[in-house]
């Protein structure tokens, strides 16, 4: 089995002898690097032209240097491991520790500088998805430019010349290195500070993968049975909440670099698309929604008032993709009484539980799983199970909370009389049609079959 250790150090011994040396890294910029699965506060800019940061969610933004006028950057493309929830790691391919990549911020009309080195143990490029750039700077291998060999560095130029929200990702062997987690945002902010301003911004890209449960490391070739989709590589209950003030502008930036669309929900708000890739979506062309489907390669920001305090889901709305180390063959067994069978195969497997007879909840039990798996649903809540896993979060609205606070505030705390409770007063007779006789408790319903017709007595 690859272990964390074997992933890193056999990656670190393949490409050790080809890594730039000092005399060529002393001109490079910094390469910061990042561990924490934790959502970083926002960077706010320490020279060039001021700009609002964005927040991206379990995740952080890339540091840089400021030469002779020019915004340099320094990115490493190399294995990574990353925690896609408490329990349970991924073998992932990243940028300076992580995956996905630190989020890069510029301002329009910046010129920019990035230095890509290459550690991973086979060729790469980054392609800058959605930007007006030189032909030769877009970085689609064999076509743009060669391939960056394992232990070399390529630089990237060019002007950020518009205002909006891009990702990066390679355009090398693709299939391996995106389904390995290999991506990142990218975020072009406008000139004036105060053109689409928002009180909070949040990033995250969309990704999925397929580990078996028990085992580290994607299978690269799959293309549609995933079992693990997340908001920047973390699962529920691994992904940070959404911290805002009450009536807060809020704006939500989501990237969609896995391999179907995403619709996402908000609960409790209305919110208009107001950016894609492509750029900023004119006011009059927008419309209220509490759903945005995600396609493909696309990128959707929505924005908001946070005017409804309380504790709010934010997820994908394919059921499938709320939930976990899903076994796609499993059969129903809804209304299948096998409790006998289940005694007796607890004789030969002590400790088997049955499962899926009246649903897929489980009630807060746990089963015993394989090394390094998450339960398909789980997650506590202040009234329990929460029966959710993958693309799930919760936008947290909070009076009183000061401008650039992000903690945690702890669960919503209800005023008295508006939670939903049980009823425990008399019951209404159920309905009948007008004249029709009292039923009795079982009322026996023969079907008979002639021909093609049915008959009911």
């Amino acid at each position: 089995m690859t272990t964390r250790r074997s992933f890193l150090s056999g990656a670190a011994t393949l490409i050790g002898a080809g890594v730039v040396s000092k005399a060529g890294a002393a001109t490079l910029p910094e390469a910061p690097v990042q561990s924490s699965a934790a959502t970083q506060p926002p960077l706010a800019p320490p020279n060039g032209r001021p700009y609002n940061p964005v927040v991206t969610l379990n995740g952080w933004t890339l540091p840089w240097r400021m030469k002779e006028g020019v915004k340099e950057f320094h990115l490493v493309a190399e294995p990574v491991v990353r925690e896609i929830a408490p329990g349970m790691t991924a073998n992932l391919w990243g940028y300076n520790g992580q995956s996905p990549g630190p989020t890069i911020e510029v301002v329009e009309g910046d010129r920019v500088r990035i230095f890509v080195t290459n550690k991973l143990p086979e060729h790469t490029s980054v392609h800058w998805h959605g930007q007006r750039l030189p032909n030769g700077m877009d970085g689609v291998t064999g076509l743009t430019q060669p391939g960056i060999p394992p232990g070399k560095t390529f630089v990237y130029e060019f002007v950020a010349r518009h205002a909006g929200t891009f990702m990066y990702h390679p355009h090398a062997d693709e299939m391996a290195q995106m389904a390995m987690g290999m991506m990142g945002f990218w975020v072009t902010h406008p000139k004036d500070p105060q053109q689409h301003a928002v009180d909070r911004d949040f990033v995250f890209l969309l990704n999925a993968y397929d580990i078996d449960p028990g085992s580290y490391t994607p299978k690269v070739n799959t293309m549609t049975d995933f079992n693990l989709w997340t908001f920047n590589s973390r699962a529920f209950p691994g992904i940070d909440p959404m911290v805002v003030r009450k009536d807060d502008r809020v704006r939500i930036r989501v990237g969609n670099l896995t391999m179907t669309n995403h619709p996402i929900h908000l609960h409790g708000h209305t919110f208009e698309v107001t950016g894609t890739d492509g750029g900023w979506v004119r006011p009059s062309a927008r419309w209220p929604e509490v759903t945005t489907d995600i396609a493909v390669g696309q990128m959707r920001a929505v924005e908001f008032i946070a005017d409804a305090p309380g504790d709010w889901a934010f997820h994908c709305h394919k059921s499938h993709h709320t939930m976990n180390a899903m076994g796609h063959a499993v059969p129903t067994m809804i209304g299948v009484d096998h409790s006998g069978v289940a005694e007796k195969i607890n004789n030969l497997v002590p400790g088997y539980m049955v499962m899926g007879d009246k649903g897929g909840a489980m009630g807060g039990m746990q089963m015993p799983l394989p090394e390094n798996t998450l339960p398909m649903m789980t997650g506590a809540g202040p009234f329990g199970s929460l029966d959710m896993g993958g693309m799930f979060t919760v936008v947290k609205v909070r009076e009183g909370l000061a401008r650039n606070d992000y903690k945690d505030p702890g669960w919503y705390r209800h005023p008295a009389g508006t939670v939903a409770h049980e009823w425990s007063g008399e019951l209404p007779p159920a309905p009948r049609a007008a004249g029709a006789p009292p039923s009795s408790p079982a009322q026996a319903m023969d079907v008979k079959r002639d021909g093609d017709m049915h008959h009911h007595h």
